[in-house]
C-alpha cells in the first residue's frame, strides 16, 4: 500500500511543525528543496483530509488495481497529509509533495499567499459540499443561517463555506464558525454544539455508517459553484519532461474515474481491499452509495467538458469574483492564468473501450455482485432537506 511514511526527509515532529505553522516555508522542512531528479525521483500526491481511508480517492486505487499506474511506468506515493486544511497545498509549493487536492477555497489562499500553483485537473466540476442539519432543523433558505453557528473540521474550511453561502445572498459576516475539530465536528452536531456543519457528497454516506444520519442542503443540486481539484506547482507544467509525466499520471486518474463511471461496484471494491476498516464501518451499500455521489460530482455535465479534468473557466470566473468581492483574496485573479487545461487532451487520451471491457469483465465478490446499483442511485438525493 503506497501510504506516507514518517522516514526520509519528513519525520512526525516536522510533520506536525508543518501542520500547526502557516505557510510552510523550505527552511521550516530542514534540507527539503525542490530538486528533483527528471522528471520525479517518485510522484507524490497528499491529501486535503488528513487520511487516505475514504472511497474519495477511488481513481487512484481501482487505476492501482487494473494496473494502469504500472502500465504508464510511474512510481507513485499517496500521503495522507495533517489534518490542517491547508497542508495539501503547502506541502505542493515547498516540493515536499507534487500534487495537492484543495477545495477551491484553499487554492485560493495559495495564490493569494503567492504560492506558484495552477489546477491541472479538474476534479469536482459540480459543487460536492452540503450543510448537515439534525433531522427536522434544516433549511433551504440559507439566509436564515445569519447570527447562527456552522461546524468545521479545520478553520481552513471557511474559505469553502463563505463562498457557497454568498452566492445564495447570505451576509457571511453574521455567521458564526467554530472549528470543531477532525473528525469530530460531526459529532458535535449531532451532539446539538452548533447550528449545521460541513458536509460533502460521499462523506455523508460514510456518516450513516457511524450513527450520523442527517438531513442536507446539497450544493450538487443547489450550488453554481464546484469541488476540489488537483493542483502541481506552475513551472512543473512549463517544465516539458515534468509536463509529459502529469500527462501520463493524470490519464491513470482518467481511467480510474472511467472505469468507476462504468462499474462503480468494482472501484468501492478496490478501496475495501486497501482499507478493511472502512470496509467494516460502512459495508457495500453504503460504500456504492458514496461512490456514487462522488462520481456525479466528478463527471459533472460531461456532455459539456472536454473530458475528465476539464476546468469550467466561466465557473472558476465566477468563483473568483465572487471571493474577491469576500475579500477573502486581496487580488483579482483570471480563471485562465492559475487554471489549466493544457493536460486534459492527453489524460483523456485512452483506449476507452478497453477501459469499459475491463470494468465489464471484473469478478465481482457476492456481496457486491447483489447490490442493485440503480436502486441506490435512486435514492441518492433522500438526505435532502425537504421542499
Amino acid at each position: 500500500m503506497n501510504t506516507f511514511s514518517m522516514s526520509g526527509n519528513l519525520s512526525r515532529r516536522t510533520f506536525l511543525q508543518v501542520s500547526a505553522a502557516g505557510v510552510v516555508t523550505a527552511s521550516s522542512l530542514g534540507a527539503a528543496g525542490r530538486a528533483f531528479a527528471d522528471p520525479y525521483p517518485k510522484f507524490t500526491w497528499i491529501s486535503p483530509r488528513g487520511t487516505l481511508e475514504v472511497l474519495d480517492d477511488y481513481p487512484y486505487w481501482i487505476g492501482k488495481k487494473m494496473g494502469y499506474f504500472d502500465d504508464l511506468g510511474i512510481e507513485t506515493d499517496m500521503q495522507p497529509g495533517p489534518s490542517d486544511g491547508t497542508a495539501t497545498v503547502k506541502f505542493v509549493d515547498v516540493g515536499q509533495a507534487d500534487m495537492g487536492f484543495p477545495s477551491p477555497g484553499v487554492f485560493s489562499f495559495a495564490l493569494e499567499n503567492d504560492m506558484k500553483l495552477k489546477s491541472a485537473f479538474h476534479m469536482g466540476a459540480k459543487d460536492t459540499f452540503s450543510l448537515a442539519f439534525r433531522k427536522g432543523e434544516g433549511t433551504n433558505d440559507l439566509k436564515t443561517l445569519e447570527g447562527k453557528t456552522i461546524l468545521l473540521g479545520s478553520a481552513a474550511w471557511q474559505a469553502i463555506v463563505d463562498p457557497m453561502l454568498a452566492v445564495q445572498g447570505v451576509d457571511v459576516t453574521k455567521i458564526n464558525y467554530v472549528e470543531a475539530g477532525w473528525p469530530t465536528w460531526a459529532t458535535a452536531l449531532k451532539a446539538g454544539q452548533g447550528d449545521a456543519a460541513l458536509g460533502w457528497e460521499g462523506l455523508r454516506a460514510e456518516w450513516i455508517g457511524t450513527g450520523l444520519d442527517f438531513e442536507y442542503w446539497l450544493g450538487v443540486q443547489k450550488s453554481p459553484l464546484f469541488a476540489n481539484t488537483f493542483v502541481v506547482r506552475a513551472a512543473d507544467l512549463e517544465d516539458p519532461d515534468k509536463k509529459a509525466f502529469l500527462d501520463r499520471y493524470l490519464r491513470a486518474w482518467a481511467m480510474g474515474m472511467e472505469f468507476g463511471y462504468q462499474n462503480p461496484r468494482a472501484a468501492v471494491e478496490a478501496v475495501f481491499e486497501e482499507f478493511p476498516t472502512l470496509a467494516s464501518n460502512i459495508g457495500p451499500e453504503l460504500g456504492v452509495t458514496s461512490i456514487l455521489q462522488q462520481i456525479n460530482v466528478f463527471r459533472g455535465d460531461m456532455d459539456k467538458r472536454a473530458g475528465w479534468g476539464d476546468h469550467d473557466m466561466a465557473a472558476w470566473q465566477l468563483f473568483f469574483d465572487e471571493i474577491y468581492k469576500l475579500k477573502q483574496i486581496t487580488k483579482e485573479v483570471k480563471a485562465e492564468d492559475v487554471c489549466s487545461n493544457d493536460c486534459i487532451a492527453a489524460a483523456n487520451d485512452f483506449d476507452h473501450d478497453k477501459v469499459k471491457a475491463d470494468a465489464d469483465g471484473y469478478e465481482l465478490s457476492d456481496e457486491f455482485a447483489a447490490i442493485d446499483v440503480e436502486a441506490v442511485r435512486s435514492g441518492l438525493y433522500d438526505q435532502a432537506v425537504p421542499g
